[in-house]
C-alpha cells in the first residue's frame, strides 16, 4: 500500500459581532472545543463583559460532521491522523480569516485568542503563529501544544483555567503547563475553579479583568 498527502481547498466560516461602540477595536478571536460549533464559542465571548469593547470573531473548525443525538452539525479541529498537516491547513485558515475581518473592520494592533477545550490549542499556535504582535490567550479546559517552542510562547500573556473536576484537563498537566509558561516568561494568570470541563462564570469574570488589562 502507498500513502500520499494530497492538497485541496476547503471552506470555512466564522462569525463576528462588532463592538459596542464605532471606531477602531481590538480583535478578541474565539477557538470551540471539540464537537462544538462557532455559535457556542460566540456566545462565550459575549458573556464576558468587557468583550463589548472588542470586535468578537469566532472561527468554526474545517473538519464538520453531526452530532448524532441531535442531528446538530458541530466541528473539530483535528485528530491524531496526519496532525502536523492539519496543524498547518488551520493555521493558514485562521490567518485568512483574520485578513478578512481586517478588510471589513477598522481595529488596533491587539489581539486576544480565546479557546475552549480542543479550541486551546488553536489559541496558543494562533497566538504564536497567525498574530504580526504579541497576543494575549484565554484557555479554559485545555493544554498547550507541546510542539509550541519558548522563543514562540514567550510572545504571548495568557489566563490559563480548568475546573476542579475535570477529568479530561488534569490538576497535574495545568500545573506543568503554568510551570512551563512561566518558564518562557510569559506573563500568566492561573485560575482552578469549582467546576468541572466547562466555561464557568468564574471564567467569564477573570476573562473580563483579562482583556481589561490587555487593553488598558
Amino acid at each position: 500500500m502507498t500513502e500520499r498527502i494530497v492538497a485541496t481547498t476547503i471552506h470555512g466560516r466564522y462569525l463576528a459581532i462588532p463592538p459596542a461602540a464605532s471606531g477602531p477595536a481590538p480583535l478578541l478571536i474565539g477557538f470551540h472545543g471539540y464537537a462544538e460549533d462557532a455559535e457556542t464559542q460566540l456566545e462565550r465571548l459575549r458573556a464576558i463583559p468587557e468583550s463589548a469593547r472588542w470586535l468578537c470573531v469566532s472561527i468554526q473548525a474545517l473538519h464538520r460532521f453531526y452530532q448524532r443525538r441531535t442531528d446538530r452539525v458541530v466541528a473539530s479541529w483535528m485528530t491524531r491522523q496526519d496532525r502536523e498537516w492539519a496543524i498547518a491547513d488551520n493555521l493558514a485558515y485562521v490567518t485568512t480569516c483574520l485578513d478578512a475581518v481586517a478588510a471589513e473592520c477598522p481595529t488596533i494592533p491587539k489581539v486576544v485568542f480565546a479557546g475552549f477545550s480542543q479550541g486551546v490549542g488553536m489559541a496558543f499556535r494562533a497566538a504564536v503563529n497567525a498574530s504580526p504582535s504579541a497576543a494575549g490567550v484565554i484557555a479554559v479546559g485545555g493544554d498547550v501544544p507541546p510542539e509550541l517552542t519558548p522563543g514562540a510562547l514567550k510572545r504571548v500573556s495568557a489566563l490559563i483555567a480548568r475546573g476542579a473536576s475535570d477529568d479530561w484537563y488534569t490538576k497535574e498537566k495545568f500545573a506543568d503547563d503554568e510551570r512551563r509558561l512561566r518558564d518562557c516568561a510569559v506573563s500568566v494568570s492561573a485560575l482552578e475553579f469549582n467546576g468541572g470541563h466547562e466555561w464557568s462564570s468564574e471564567v467569564v469574570a477573570a476573562a473580563s479583568r483579562f482583556l481589561r488589562e490587555f487593553h488598558s
